[in-house]
C-alpha cells in the first residue's frame, strides 16, 4: 500500500449475483485496491458469472473464497451481516477496509484515508474510521440529501477489537455497543439506487427476499423512481473509474416535484432541514457510532 503509514490493510467485500443485481462490483473492488495489501472477496453461489468476472480483474491482491448463502434465511437482511463477518474473518491484517458492492471510493480521497490511518492506526481507543456518504438516486446526476438517508457510516475497522458487522450489514458493533471511531475525511459514493428502472426493479425484488422472504415475481415489475423530498443535482465529480458507467446512462429521471406531489410526512423533513440550517443540528439522525473526540471530552 502506498502510504505514509506502516499499517497494513485488508480490504473485504461480499457479493452474490452481482451482474443480475446491476452492481458496479468491478468498479467497487478496483477503487479499493490502491489502498489495501490484500482484497478479500466472498462470492456466494451465483447464476450470472460473478466469480469469473471478479477473477478476470487479475490483480494478485484479490483473494476470492466461495461462500454459501442459505436462501432460507430471509429475516431482516441478517444473511448480509453473516456473510460480511465471514469475509472479515478471512482478513489477515489488523485494519480492514469494508466496501459494499454498490459503493465506490473516489481517488481524490485516497490521501485522506492514508492520513487518517497514519494518525489513528496505532491509537488503541479508535475502533474504526468514519466515512461521509454521497447517495445517488435515480440517475448519476441526482443525490439524495434528506435525513431519510444516512450521512456517515463506518467503513474501516480494527479487527482485534472483536468488531462485527451488524443486522443488515450497514454498520458495525463491538460487543453489541456502538464502535468508537474517528473521521476519515473521505467519502463513499453509493450507487445502489442508480440503474435502469427495469433492472432496479429486478434488484429490488431479489434483495427484498433477504428481508421478507417475499418472492412475488410481479411486485417490482413496473418499478419507477420516486420523486422524493431532498433530491438535489450532483455538482461534484464521480470517481474516474465510474466514467464509463456514468456515460452509459440511457434513461431519464426528473427529480423535480410539483407542490401537488408533496406528502404530509414531507413536512417533518422540511422542518428538519430548516432546523439544521439554523442550528447545524440534524434532528433524529441515526448515528450508530461514537466519535473519539467526544469520548475524549
Amino acid at each position: 500500500m502506498q502510504s505514509s503509514s506502516s499499517v497494513k490493510v485488508s480490504g473485504f467485500t461480499v457479493i452474490r449475483n452481482g451482474i443480475l443485481m446491476g452492481y458496479p462490483v468491478l468498479e467497487s473492488i478496483k477503487s479499493v485496491l490502491p489502498l489495501v495489501d490484500e482484497m478479500i472477496v466472498g462470492v456466494g453461489q451465483s447464476d450470472d458469472g460473478t466469480r469469473q468476472m471478479i477473477e478476470a480483474i487479475g490483480d494478485p491482491k484479490i483473494k476470492i473464497f466461495d461462500s454459501f448463502w442459505d436462501t432460507k434465511k430471509t429475516k431482516g437482511g441478517l444473511i448480509l451481516s453473516e456473510k460480511t463477518n465471514e469475509a472479515l474473518d478471512h482478513c489477515s491484517h489488523e485494519w480492514c477496509l469494508y466496501i459494499q458492492a454498490d459503493e465506490v471510493i473516489h481517488e481524490e480521497d485516497y490521501p485522506a484515508i492514508r492520513d487518517a490511518l497514519a494518525r489513528y492506526g496505532h491509537d488503541s481507543r479508535v475502533q474504526g474510521l468514519l466515512f461521509k456518504y454521497v447517495h445517488f438516486y435515480g440517475s448519476y446526476q441526482t443525490v439524495a440529501t434528506s435525513r431519510k438517508w444516512y450521512r456517515n457510516e463506518v467503513r474501516m475497522v480494527r479487527r482485534s477489537t472483536g468488531i462485527r458487522s451488524w443486522n443488515d450489514a450497514q454498520g458495525f458493533r463491538v460487543n453489541g455497543e456502538k464502535p468508537v471511531v474517528a473521521p476519515s475525511g473521505a467519502r463513499i459514493f453509493h450507487y445502489g439506487w442508480v440503474k435502469p428502472p427495469k433492472m432496479m426493479g429486478q434488484k429490488s425484488q431479489l434483495l427484498n427476499r433477504w428481508w421478507h422472504g417475499d418472492k412475488k415475481d410481479g411486485e417490482f415489475e413496473n418499478f419507477q423512481y420516486d420523486r422524493q423530498y431532498g433530491l438535489r443535482v450532483f455538482e461534484g465529480t464521480h470517481p474516474a473509474i465510474m466514467a464509463s458507467l456514468v456515460a452509459s446512462q440511457d434513461w431519464q429521471f426528473d427529480p423535480h416535484r410539483t407542490w401537488a406531489e408533496f406528502k404530509l410526512h414531507d413536512v417533518r423533513l422540511v422542518l428538519s432541514d430548516w432546523l439544521e440550517c439554523v442550528s447545524g443540528w440534524r434532528m433524529g439522525e441515526y448515528k450508530p457510532y461514537r466519535l473519539v473526540s467526544r469520548i475524549e471530552n
